[in-house]
C-alpha cells in the first residue's frame, strides 16, 4: 500500500478540454478547499443540488464536508474541475468516488456548475472517471441518479452506459458500463502512475 501525503496529491492531477478547447484541470480535493467547496454546492441551482444530493439540501452537511476534503479514507475520493476566472481557481464541477474491491467497481457521483452546463465538461471529467477506475483494475463503473433528471442520465446514455433499477428505491435509476478498454487509452495521471508501480493504485491511504 502507497501512504500519500496531501503534498503528493498534486501528481494526479490532469487537464482535460471543455468543448471549445479551454483548458479544465480536475485534481483530488484538498483541506484547504473546503470553504471554496462548500460555496461551489451552495451555488449550484436548487435543481442540480437536488440531484445531486438525491433530495433536498441547501448545502454539504458538516459530517460530509468532512469527508469530502480526506481523499483516500475507506477508499473514498473526490475531484474536482477548476478553471481560470480572472486569473483564480474556479471550481466548475466536483465528483466523489468510491472503489469496492469485493466487486472491483467504482461507485460515483459528479454535478457541474449550472453556468458550465453544455460546455462539454461533464462528458470529459466522465470520462476521466473511467480512466480513474481502470487504474484501480476496476471492471465496472457506476452511478445511481433520479429518475427526473435528464441531464445525467442523457450524459450517462451517450457515453455508452446501461440503465437498470436501483436496488432498494424506486426513485433512482442505475446506470453502469463495464470498462472493457485499456487505461491507456483514456489517458489520466493515476493511470500513468499505476503502470509505473502497479500497487500504487490498489489502495491509496493519507
Amino acid at each position: 500500500m502507497t501512504r500519500l501525503r496531501f503534498d503528493d496529491l498534486r501528481q494526479y492531477s490532469d487537464e482535460l478540454r471543455s468543448r471549445h478547447g479551454q483548458a479544465v484541470a480536475v485534481r483530488f480535493v484538498e483541506p484547504r478547499d473546503a470553504e471554496t467547496l462548500q460555496n461551489y454546492f451552495r451555488g449550484l441551482s436548487t435543481r442540480s443540488r437536488y440531484n445531486r444530493f438525491l433530495g433536498a439540501a441547501s448545502e454539504l452537511p458538516a459530517s460530509e464536508l468532512e469527508r469530502f476534503i480526506h481523499v483516500g479514507e475507506a477508499d473514498r475520493f473526490s475531484v474536482v474541475a477548476t478553471v481560470p476566472v480572472d486569473g483564480r481557481e474556479t471550481i466548475v464541477g466536483e465528483a466523489r468516488y468510491a472503489f469496492d474491491s469485493e466487486t472491483v467497481s467504482i461507485e460515483f457521483g459528479l454535478s457541474i456548475d449550472d453556468r458550465w452546463q453544455g460546455h462539454g465538461i461533464g462528458k470529459a471529467l466522465l470520462k476521466n472517471l473511467e480512466c480513474r477506475a481502470a487504474s484501480f483494475g476496476a471492471e465496472r463503473i457506476f452511478g445511481d441518479t433520479l429518475r427526473s433528471n435528464d441531464a445525467m442520465i442523457a450524459l450517462a446514455r451517450k457515453a455508452g452506459y446501461a440503465f437498470s433499477n436501483t436496488p432498494g428505491d424506486w426513485r433512482l435509476t442505475r446506470f453502469q458500463k463495464d470498462i472493457h478498454v485499456e487505461p491507456q487509452e483514456i489517458p489520466c495521471a493515476s493511470w500513468r502512475l499505476a503502470a509505473v508501480s502497479p500497487s500504487a493504485m490498489s489502495s491509496l491511504a493519507v
